[in-house]
């Protein structure tokens, strides 16, 4: 199921540069499963054409109140949220103070649901006191802003006043429209990528992980309404906007950061490749090669995180879901982990297409009942989805 499956969501686009960003905020929205009905004003309709959006939704776009006289009514009745984006500053002015003189401001102020809007404007009108005015306003009033980002203009200037990127808002979306999910306020740790085992002040030991699926399981449950720490090792891959990331290097760091932030009934998403071996003795200045020609590392086991940790979740009846990266009888040996107190794990093959660095992955879910549901290759996104689902139908279960 995709996230937005059956939402429908009210998309007005106001008259700024940043217009062309509605654009890949509207087929997101549409890709993720929702409904759109696109509000275009006069000035945006200067930046994007209303047959683009069209295009994209598959609907009629409104522009005009006397299109049809009811339409600001019923559009602003249906959609489960409402999101101005670019919202300018004469928009928001406008919102502020209950003005309903055209379609996109009279929808809004006939619907009844979550609003959330994007600044978007040059530096010195974000920083005008009428605009602080009329978004001390707006927030007052219950309304949701995300943004201005700070960054270059399209004017030359530097400052804040860059919209949010699609990315942000879709995420911000997903939370907003998520008060009635079983994840709504539960606290879900997520640890993701790799760690580092130390050889000397410069060099360390670590693996291929890039975090993408441990992003991708934080960024749902974020975007499902959960309370969500991202427990990240090093890595290239940008983390999700939205959940609180702790940054770690070593397995110990990782292990710390879990004891810490593990809380009662909480859900723990075991994503991390946490390295297996580590230096017995690292040298903390950097080691000479002329010194030392050939050199020969004496390694120890790694703590075992989960096996570590197994007490406390026990205690605090935390459900943990573990990952398994095999090369060979995956499943018999991913089966095999479940004796650190796992609930679920989700096994999967090295391998081009899935596995490190990869986009997609191709799981095999084991139970401790022993049951193994295979999946297809999926991308990791729709991959975390459906882990989020079946850890939801637990949630259910215990609440019969």
């Amino acid at each position: 199921m995709r996230p937005f499956e059956g939402r429908s969501v009210l998309l007005v686009v106001s008259g700024g540069i940043a217009a062309y960003k509605a654009v890949h905020l509207c087929r997101g929205l549409r890709q993720a499963g929702a409904r759109v009905d696109v509000i275009l004003t006069p000035a945006g309709e200067h930046f994007v054409g209303r047959v683009t959006f069209e295009a994209l939704t598959g609907r009629r776009v409104y522009r005009d109140v006397w299109e049809e006289p009811l339409a600001h009514v019923t559009l602003g009745r249906d959609a489960d949220i409402a999101v101005i984006a670019p919202a300018t500053a004469d928009i928001l002015a406008r919102v502020a103070h209950g003005l309903a003189g055209d379609m996109a401001t009279a929808t809004v102020l006939a619907a009844d649901c979550p609003l959330l809007v994007c600044p978007a404007m040059n530096v010195r009108m974000w920083d005008h006191p009428a605009t602080r005015r009329n978004l001390d306003t707006l927030r007052a009033d219950g309304v949701h802003v995300l943004g201005p980002a700070h960054g270059e203009l399209a004017e030359g200037e530097v400052g804040y006043g860059r919209m949010a990127e699609p990315e942000e808002i879709l995420a911000e979306i997903g939370h907003l429209l998520a008060p009635q999910s079983p994840w709504n306020g539960r606290r879900v740790v997520v640890t993701a990528g790799p760690t580092r085992a130390p050889i000397d002040a410069v060099r360390f030991i670590s693996n291929h992980s890039t975090g993408r699926m441990g992003f991708a399981l934080a960024e749902a449950a974020w975007r499902r309404g959960a309370d969500v720490v991202l427990i990240a090792g090093p890595t290239e891959v940008p983390p999700p906007d939205g959940p609180r990331r702790i940054d770690v290097e070593t397995a110990d760091q990782m292990l710390d950061a879990m004891r810490t932030e593990l809380a009662d009934e909480a859900v723990l998403l075991m994503a991390a490749a946490v390295g297996d071996y580590r230096v017995e003795a690292p040298s903390s200045e950097k080691i000479k090669r002329e010194r030392k020609p050939e050199l020969s590392l004496k390694l120890e086991a790694e703590k075992d995180l989960l096996a570590e940790t197994s007490d406390l979740r026990r205690k605090r009846g935390v459900f943990t879901l573990g990952f398994a990266l095999e090369t060979q009888d995956a499943v018999e040996n991913g089966r095999r982990k479940l004796d650190k107190g796992l609930d679920l794990i989700a096994v999967n093959e090295v391998g081009s297409d899935t596995g490190f660095g990869a986009p997609t992955n191709r799981v095999t879910l084991v139970s401790p009942v022993g049951d193994a549901e295979e999946w297809p290759l999926l991308p990791k996104e729709e991959v975390a989805e459906r882990l989020l689902d079946r850890i939801e139908a637990d949630f259910s279960n215990d609440s019969d």
